[in-house]
């Protein structure tokens, strides 16, 4: 998805026996045939797709990659989590309210010159995300680390917030309309073409413009 437009630009079919990492360099090719060239794109994607042959797959065609790290790559996590978080300077911050909720977003981003540097490919920046949300009396804190491949004079943490913030066009564009509006989940279709057929005939009218979502895990800047 072109988190800028707002379009899908290419999907791929997931295997029923599989899972989204062997679609990613597929989706890379659709992608790229729809543009012609992926060079200075930025990719985000969620943790799944946190793997060091993506991140090589991304930089050979010269695009740029922005990944959270969560349990699937602890190694990676712990030493995101042991950086001096406390001694480096607030990047960026917002606040947002709206449906009863208070919501607070902060950023910071450091660039490390260690040996070795991070423990992932191409990564340039470590970068870590506070979001604090109060619904009411409840008051719910989440932190999350990424790495990018950008240096820090081509992706400020204003850049970084804001490019986290469109990975969720996909989440509320593509996956609330299809699984929510639509009940996709709850659908009874499960053998053959049965599924296919039934993921597509809603998005094919052109009554709506949610209706043309499909799944995809990039995001250009």
């Amino acid at each position: 998805m072109d988190t800028s437009a707002g379009i899908v630009l290419a999907q791929v079919t997931v295997s029923a026996k599989s899972n989204e990492i062997p679609a990613f360099a597929p989706l890379l090719d659709a992608i790229e045939t729809v543009l012609s060239t992926l060079t200075g794109l930025l990719f985000i994607a969620d943790a799944l797709h946190t793997q060091t042959a993506h991140a090589d797959e991304i930089a050979a065609r010269g695009a740029h990659l922005m990944i959270p790290t969560k349990g699937n790559q602890p190694t990676l996590f712990a030493q995101l989590k042991a950086l001096p978080w406390p001694d480096i300077p607030l990047g960026d911050r917002r606040r947002d309210t709206g449906h009863g909720r208070r919501e607070s977003r902060t950023v910071k981003a450091i660039t490390l010159h260690t040996p070795g540097g991070l423990r992932f490919p191409h990564a340039r920046q470590a970068i870590r995300i506070i979001r604090t949300r109060t619904t009411g009396a409840k008051t719910s804190r989440e932190t999350t680390y990424f790495t990018v491949s950008l240096p820090a004079e081509q992706a400020q943490p204003a850049d970084l917030q804001d490019w986290t913030r469109r990975e969720w066009h996909i989440e509320n564009r593509v996956h609330h309309v299809r699984d929510v509006t639509f009940r996709e989940d709850f659908h009874q279709a499960r053998t053959g073409t049965g599924p296919a057929v039934r993921a597509t005939l809603p998005t094919a009218r052109p009554t709506s413009p949610a209706r043309t979502a499909a799944h995809t895990t990039s995001s250009p800047p």
